[in-house]
């Protein structure tokens, strides 16, 4: 027997509306309830567009969680606030997904972890990266040893010029930094994901504010205002785990390079290697001979049978319901996601005094 759940959404701006809200229709047995929003008029256009007959509205989320018929929030807030709305969810005994990542630094994203075990309640983060069709596969031969033992990686997340010049993006104070806690994030999950290795030892950064500084700049969405720009325009780590497995994570909103790849990894192992620049390509050698393969994914891969058209968001909203319908771990757990915040912040914290940070 199915059950339905009520949803409160917490913050209806891009994300909400980019992502969460379309992927959740979708879906026949969850209903969007009440929306909450500082800016009301976003909150009644989400629930015009999404909500119930009879979804409510709010400026205040603590009166959001009041409402005991509501099973589960979505916090789509600005880094800064995703700690203490997730953890005031838990407690007021709801199921939390929050965006990416975690918090906006990695003791906030601790506590929240604390808050799940403490409470008993399902806490999940938004790294919809994992389930993309290419993702899913590599994943799966990861978990069957076609690698080996995987001790070299990188995290991709460079974008030659496209630094997102709308909402918070640039507000350090607001999100806690630039491209590395926005796209590094996804990167750098993914590929620890890949590996199934959550023990970083310690790790070297840097972090730049050069472009950053250009008047009238190249950019996707058009110039950015130097003086406004107070995170770095590109950020990259050097890794190394307890085992001795190293990661290069990569992460720029602009830089001058034509390598280009948002939320992809590569990964070297000792039975094989794999990259998803071209697709998916997986490497190795047999009898003696290297060979390259690429592996074919159709719209939606084989991951997902009931659908070729499947995006990951609706695939990540998908298993999230039903790992709280199911009473099972989510594919995203909060200590997976606490090590990606731990990680960030070494990075940050390398990058501002010059040495290496051991975890």
């Amino acid at each position: 027997m199915s059950h339905s759940y009520n949803i409160g959404i917490i913050g209806c701006g891009g994300i909400a509306n980019g992502k969460h809200m379309p992927s959740l229709k979708k879906l026949d047995n969850v209903k969007m309830v009440a929306f909450c929003d500082i800016v009301k008029e976003k909150a009644v256009e989400a629930a015009k567009a999404y909500g119930a007959e009879d979804a409510k509205v709010y400026t205040d989320y603590h009166e959001l969680l009041e409402d005991e018929s509501i099973d589960i929030i979505h916090v789509l807030t600005p880094n800064d606030s995703h700690a203490v709305i997730a953890i005031a969810a838990l407690e007021a005994g709801k199921h939390v997904m929050c965006e990416k990542p975690m918090a906006k630094t990695a003791a906030d994203a601790k506590l929240m972890a604390e808050a799940a075990a403490r409470t008993g309640k399902k806490l999940t983060i938004g790294y919809n990266n994992r389930f993309r069709a290419d993702s899913q596969h590599l994943k799966q031969l990861c978990a069957e040893g076609e690698l080996g033992d995987i001790y070299f990686a990188k995290a991709h997340a460079i974008r030659r010029r496209a630094v997102p010049t709308w909402g918070v993006f640039l507000d350090e104070e607001k999100q806690g930094g630039g491209p590395l806690i926005d796209i590094g994030t996804h990167a750098l999950d993914l590929t620890l994901w890949m590996m199934n290795n959550y023990k970083p030892k310690v790790v070297l950064g840097t972090a730049y504010h050069e472009l950053s500084k250009r008047e009238n700049a190249a950019n996707a969405w058009g110039p950015w205002d130097p003086s406004q720009f107070t995170v770095e325009d590109s950020a990259f780590g050097m890794i190394v785990m307890e085992n001795g497995a190293t990661i290069i994570l990569e992460s720029s909103w602009a830089l001058n390079t034509l390598e280009v790849d948002e939320a992809k990894c590569t990964l070297c192992g000792t039975e094989g290697g794999a990259d998803m620049k071209e697709g998916l390509r997986i490497n190795g050698e047999k009898n003696s001979r290297l060979f390259t393969t690429n592996v074919e994914l159709k719209a939606g891969g084989v991951a997902f049978y009931d659908g070729a058209t499947d995006s990951a968001p609706d695939a990540e909203m998908r298993q999230w319901i039903q790992a709280i319908e199911n009473n099972m771990d989510p594919v995203v757990t909060p200590e997976q996601a606490y090590v990606v915040s731990l990680i960030l912040e070494a990075i940050y914290e390398s990058a501002r005094t010059g040495k290496a940070v051991y975890l």
